[in-house]
């Protein structure tokens, strides 16, 4: 179908920022020692493509034969998803020099992901939920492994890349029996006949494929085995991005296929949904009470996280939407903030990432103590942070469709989690160091660590700032 000019004018975001990776790419290739620029360069791309999903908001519309959505949900995660980059290349600059791995490329390949991540939440297709699904995740694969004279690097793109490709295989075995069931792949024509296609087997279990592939990609048990290892071994930043921007961008997705199911109240599916949610919050606390590291600890942390984003998904309602988009956004503040701590805290040989190693952090760097225990508090749920309110829209909404069962454990499960995440803080404030070694703060890190900060702290203090616009959207 040929397009016109209201659709350039609509996924203009996607369009600037694909221009701008692809300039960048370009003068990586032709200047030695370009990193800087084309650092700068990214960070011009995201700052224009944030200005035109601001200005695409109003539209509410598709573009290219229904394909791709435009403004409105589209531009609010066009948006998240540009700031959670932002804050990246803010984190990775001093990061990637400490590593010695500063290459151009890894800030194109960032670029790239979040790409992928837009056209994830800009989808009107189930080709295009998979196109957004690849380039993200072969950008995580790249990414995963940047570091590659670390054995655990290696090891983590391996992992990611091998789980990651039998999860695809899912995903796209689902699309094409929902195709054979549906006769299409676009969403909203597979919504207006699905009455008639939820009393289909063969259709049913095309959902199921794909609901696999979605568990997979926002880490939901029993899919979730790969998480610890490729976060603990992915450079740090990196994984920030990947717990951050990969999850948000697959909720963004996994609302989009299965928010007019749940909606219906298909039994079946609310069942499953809910028991992935009560799984992944059970396991992702429990094992989190036994690490000592904290990049995996903050790895079961997202997986327990994932399992309360899915109470949102499991309640059916506008509620639980506007609570998963709400919580997405608190989330991705506080883990970006955390796992930028551990990275500026990181030693060049990956180590230095132990509870033990943050003793007395309040006394030798009190700014960066003050930080991370906002940070675990919105993470356990405690009010006046972000955490707390993202908490208790999902549960109220789990409430409000007779699934208090699940709302119940959800709060439970937030209490075991106040262990692990206030750990931290007691070894930052109740213990004696262990060393006295000067800790600089590199300045683009600091910035992006009080962004996050002051984040989660306005958004706490007015959670209308997020929910009079998700309001909009549902």
């Amino acid at each position: 179908m040929p397009f016109n000019y209201s659709d350039l004018v609509g996924t203009s975001p996607l369009l600037s920022l694909s221009l701008t990776a692809l300039i960048a790419l370009i003068v990586k290739s032709l200047f030695k020692k370009s990193e800087r620029a084309v650092l700068w360069l990214c960070i011009v791309g995201i700052f224009l493509s944030a200005f035109f999903a601001v200005a695409t908001f109003s539209l509410n519309a598709t573009a290219y034969n229904d394909m791709v959505l435009v403004g409105g949900y589209a531009s609010f995660f066009d948006v998240l998803f540009l700031g959670i980059g932002l804050l990246v290349l803010l984190l990775s600059e001093s990061y990637l020099g400490k590593e010695h791995i500063n290459f151009g490329e890894f800030y194109v390949l960032v670029l790239l992901s979040v790409l992928g991540m837009m056209m994830l939440g800009s989808s009107a297709d189930l080709i295009t939920v998979f196109l957004g699904i690849e380039l993200m995740s072969v950008s995580f694969y790249v990414l995963a492994g940047f570091e590659r004279t670390r054995l655990t690097s290696n090891e983590a793109a391996l992992k990611y890349f091998l789980l990651g490709a039998f999860a695809t295989g899912f995903l796209l075995y689902g699309i094409a029996l929902i195709y054979g069931t549906a006769g299409t792949t676009n969403l909203l024509r597979i919504a207006v006949q699905y009455p008639h296609l939820i009393t289909m087997p063969l259709h049913l279990i095309g959902v199921g494929l794909l609901l696999v592939g979605f568990a997979f990609k926002v880490a939901a048990v029993p899919f979730h085995m790969w998480v610890p290892d490729v976060y603990e071994g992915s450079p740090t930043t990196v994984t920030a991005l990947m717990s951050t921007g990969g999850k948000a961008g697959a909720f963004s997705a996994f609302v989009l296929v299965f928010s007019i199911p749940m909606a219906t109240h298909n039994h079946q599916l609310v069942a499953i949904v809910a028991v992935l949610s009560a799984a992944s919050m059970i396991v992702g606390n429990l094992f989190g009470l036994a690490q000592k590291n904290l990049k995996r600890m903050l790895a079961y942390s997202s997986i327990a996280h994932a399992g309360y984003m899915l109470v949102g998904i499991a309640s059916g309602i506008s509620l639980g939407e506007q609570g998963i988009l709400f919580y997405l956004v608190s989330y991705a503040l506080t883990n970006l903030g955390a796992f930028g701590i551990v990275s500026i805290l990181e030693r060049e040989d990956g180590e230095h990432v132990s509870y033990e190693d943050y003793a007395g952090m309040g006394t030798r760097k009190p700014i960066l103590a003050a930080l991370l225990a906002m940070f675990m508090f919105s993470l356990t749920g405690v009010p006046p942070f972000s955490g707390f309110v993202g908490k208790y829209y999902l549960f109220a909404s789990a409430v409000e469709s007779n699934l208090t069962w699940l709302a119940i454990l959800g709060v439970i499960t937030s209490l075991i989690s106040a262990y692990y995440y206030l750990r931290v803080v007691v070894f930052m404030y109740f213990r004696d160091p262990v060393e006295t070694e000067v800790i600089s703060i590199p300045r683009f890190a600091l910035v992006s660590l009080l962004a996050s900060g002051v984040g989660i702290l306005l958004l706490g203090v007015l959670p209308s700032l997020v929910l009079d616009v998700t309001k909009l959207l549902f």
